[in-house]
């Protein structure tokens, strides 16, 4: 029997989802509790490999059970195992052909920016304290150029062993929650890693009226066109970000 598993997690204490010798992973913490109800070991498959500090409130997961058992009692024993900071949102039964990485049509991650001169005790873990006034309008204009499909090779991490750069990214906007915070979306079926956070410092920097980059990129069509990742900046703290949603 193969379920399939919503999950909210905060991924200040992990190494992130994917399991890694010697580290602590939110993939480790959901095989270890499997394991527990089903006495055998159970290997949890995730649609998105959420970095370390980044955290979700929608990833979708699956798990091919030894057995069958009720995805409502399943749910219920695993937060009962799990740490406070995991959550299993929903459970359900799924087919067997269910792959939650490949068959995932968008995925749709916000980022969260805290703009004020001072820090913050309680968000410290969920935004990026930005302390120079934001032009959200210059963000908006930057956010408009990722969207459609482009070749993100200046935004990814470097050693990153994907064959393909180019990706196509369907919604890319920023909003003014309040007078403190901005929240950036955007979606796309698949991501470079370490690309959003790298878009986020670039029109981020561009809002404080800096240059994206080092000449000659000085703007985000620059530094898309240059494939160059030295030209862009170093990426945006992983605490802002979290996978909201994924579709299929």
């Amino acid at each position: 029997m193969q379920v399939r598993l919503k999950l909210e997690y905060d991924g200040t204490n992990y190494s992130g989802w994917q399991m890694q010798r010697g580290q602590d992973s939110i993939q480790a913490r959901l095989e270890e509790a499997l394991a527990r109800i089903f006495s055998a070991p159970v290997r949890v498959r995730g649609a998105g490999r959420t970095d370390a500090g980044v955290h979700a409130r929608g990833q979708v997961a699956a798990a091919r059970l030894p057995r069958p058992f009720d995805p409502a009692q399943l749910a219920r024993a695993l937060n009962a195992m799990l740490p406070a900071d995991i959550a299993v949102l929903e459970a359900a039964a799924a087919d067997d052909g269910f792959d939650p990485r490949r068959d995932a049509r968008l995925r749709i991650y916000e980022y969260r920016v805290l703009n004020q001169p001072l820090r913050s005790v309680f968000e410290r873990n969920s935004a990026w304290l930005v302390r120079e006034p934001l032009e959200i309008e210059a963000m908006n204009a930057a956010a408009a150029t990722f969207a459609g499909e482009h070749d993100f090779a200046a935004f990814r991490s470097l050693g990153s062993a994907e064959k393909s750069t180019v990706r196509r990214v369907e919604v890319s906007r920023w909003r003014r929650e309040d007078e403190r915070h901005l929240v950036y979306r955007v979606e796309a079926s698949a991501f470079l890693r370490h690309m959003v956070r790298t878009m986020v410092a670039a029109m981020v920097a561009l809002g404080c009226g800096k240059s994206a980059g080092r000449p000659p990129a000085g703007s985000i069509a620059g530094l898309l066109s240059s494939r160059d990742r030295a030209l862009a900046p170093a990426p945006a703290p992983a605490a802002g970000l979290c996978l909201v949603e994924v579709r299929y």
